[in-house]
């Protein structure tokens, strides 16, 4: 499929509003309605479109602390590396599970409830089997969070 100026178009608005009608995409790409949803399918069929979703508040929720973890293991056998992705990806406060290079092995984000859930949390990952070593970067401020990536939108 290629990614044209409309196809651009689309996938842009919908990562700034996910909740736009088939009709606003539409009048903001300069196409019709019905191509517009043919885009639309063939973009999520392509795998451009993973999903979509709420951007919930987490204090409103009770979640109060945010924190990313660094994670070094024992050993970066395969084996091991995807254990532990498995153990902490059943976990529902980790939000992110990323293997880094450099420093440490994963870099997970937490949300927890409060400081005691923070520690639990914390206590709960060291104590993992393989981990190695925790260092925590509690979040203080964030001053941008955006979702996706970047989509440039030239004229073709």
């Amino acid at each position: 499929m290629k990614l044209d100026r409309i196809n651009k178009k689309i996938l842009s608005d919908l990562q700034n509003n996910g909740r736009l009608s088939n009709v606003e995409l539409a009048a903001n790409a300069g196409i019709s309605p019905p191509p517009c949803l043919r885009r639309l399918r063939m973009l999520e069929e392509e795998g451009y479109i993973r999903g979509y979703f709420a951007d919930l508040e987490p204090n409103m929720l009770g979640y109060e602390a945010e924190y990313f973890a660094l994670v070094g293991l024992e050993s970066q056998a395969l084996d091991r590396l995807k254990a532990f992705e498995t153990t902490v990806s059943s976990w529902p406060e980790v939000r992110e599970c990323h293997m880094i290079r450099g420093g440490g092995d994963f870099l997970l984000r937490v949300v927890a409830m409060d400081n005691s859930h923070e520690n639990t949390l914390t206590q709960r990952l060291t104590s993992t089997k393989d981990v190695l070593r925790v260092t925590t970067f509690p979040v203080v401020q964030t001053a941008k969070r955006l979702p996706g990536v970047p989509i440039q939108i030239a004229e073709d």
